[in-house]
């Protein structure tokens, strides 16, 4: 389909309930469930910030179920 080095569209950064960020051409609907975090440029400008914001790869459900009695895990 596309490669990545001749792929010139602009992506969105979108993140799901469960705090799991992707990637998605923008202008297209968003799948169910997901949400334009505000962050939009090119592939590798998108997937460098997930990687900037993206630290813990738990899902946000997980993450609850490790944190000690009382505390929240620390989400971004």
């Amino acid at each position: 389909m596309y490669d990545d080095e001749d792929d010139d569209r602009t992506f969105v950064v979108v993140r799901n309930d469960e705090e799991q960020y992707s990637i998605w051409p923008q202008g297209r609907d968003l799948p169910p469930g997901w949400v334009d975090v505000g962050v939009a440029g090119p592939k590798t400008v998108c997937l460098g910030h997930i990687r900037e914001v993206w630290t813990d790869l738990r899902p946000k459900s997980v993450r609850r179920l490790a944190a000690p009695a009382g505390r929240e895990p620390h989400v971004e």
